[in-house]
């Protein structure tokens, strides 16, 4: 046992609260989660993957739903309702699923804002990234990298557990897993401030687009300013508010696992602190759904006709001249004069619809 795991050992955590509020928490989370996401994915997958936007939806309906899984056994393990190999299956297996699912949904938000940019701003390009095949090659190689790079986290946790629920999961680890568990956090700070910076840079020129065709179209109706802004924004809403909190908390704490710089009490705090704020990640599994319902047209008529229990009305296919990047227009001129009404349209992508994109 190297020092760092003996002084982390030495110090005792503090889970009087963690092991009742949490639990609380993430049981209704659960709950909602699975119904949520549940009813995307039977929605989605009578949905044809006829654009990469639809594609990488589907591969984050997925990432939330095995997410969602992961919730339950937490719930177990930290309510110490499981023995301590309920907690040591927790540490071992589901832990490494719930961030692995975590970075993969984070990736794919990335994707789907790159996407909604080469859509709006460019509408005119033909960039191999707006191919269906490529979309699915992409959303692939998230999925081969995040899992090729967490399951050294699984084979390196090999070290015989304590018998007790509070069990830590570093104490599981061998030097070489603490070594990888500290340089895969990196990593995914990496990949959460890289995406970030893509949404970003993505967001600004389409706010810009939208701003430019708002002024062109001198549209006075603030209900549907507020709707194009809604669209536009959601995406990187969601992915803040979620997100950002867990990466400010992250790096502090996983060096209380790895080099154990800080007295007891502070490893204490900065535990609670990534536990509160992880739970505010995981609430992306429920606000994921609004993406789902503001961003594709075709999810919201599939849930509504669900909801209502009433058959999808029969529509005639959406022609190329009435996509939803429709009027994503016949010539560059006719993109400095989008109205307001065309742009929500750009905004709002029906799978159907982007057929003569492939």
């Amino acid at each position: 046992m190297n020092v760092s795991q003996a002084n982390s050992t030495r110090c005792f955590r503090d889970t009087s609260v963690t092991s009742v509020v949490f639990p609380c928490l993430y049981s209704v989370l659960f709950l909602a989660a699975l119904v949520l996401n549940g009813l995307a994915a039977w929605i989605f997958f009578q949905i044809p993957s006829t654009s990469t936007f639809v594609v990488y939806l589907k591969n984050v309906v997925v990432a939330d739903l095995l997410m969602t899984f992961s919730i339950l056994v937490k719930v177990l393990s930290d309510s110490g309702m499981g023995s301590w190999k309920l907690k040591a299956f927790y540490c071992r297996y589901s832990a490494v699923l719930f961030y692995t699912t975590m970075y993969i949904s984070i990736l794919l938000l990335g994707l789907i804002s790159l996407d909604r940019y080469l859509k709006i701003v460019h509408p005119f390009g033909k960039c191999f990234l707006q191919r269906v095949g490529y979309g699915r090659m992409l959303s692939a190689s998230v999925w081969v990298v995040m899992c090729s790079l967490a399951l050294p986290n699984v084979i390196w946790s090999n070290k015989e557990p304590i018998h007790s629920t509070k069990l830590k999961c570093t104490s599981m680890k061998s030097e070489m897993g603490m070594r990888w568990h500290e340089g895969f956090n990196y990593f995914c700070q990496v990949v959460f401030w890289g995406t970030l910076a893509l949404m970003v840079v993505c967001y600004t020129f389409i706010s810009r687009k939208v701003y430019e065709s708002l002024l062109a179209s001198r549209s006075s109706s603030r209900v549907a300013t507020r709707r194009t802004k809604g669209k536009v924004f959601i995406v990187v809403a969601v992915f803040f508010v979620c997100f950002a909190p867990f990466h400010f908390a992250r790096v502090p704490y996983t060096l209380t696992q790895t080099r154990n710089a800080n007295p007891c009490r502070i490893q204490n705090q900065l535990y609670i602190a990534k536990e509160t704020t992880l739970w505010l990640s995981a609430t992306n599994t429920c606000l994921d759904p609004l993406i789902y319902i503001f961003l594709c047209r075709m999810f919201r008529r599939r849930l509504t006709a669900t909801l209502s229990r009433k058959p999808l009305p029969l529509v005639n296919p959406e022609s190329p001249t009435e996509t939803s990047t429709k009027l994503e227009m016949s010539n560059v001129v006719r993109i400095r004069r989008l109205s307001t009404e065309d742009m929500e349209k750009a905004l709002d992508i029906s799978p159907q619809s982007l057929k003569s994109e492939q």
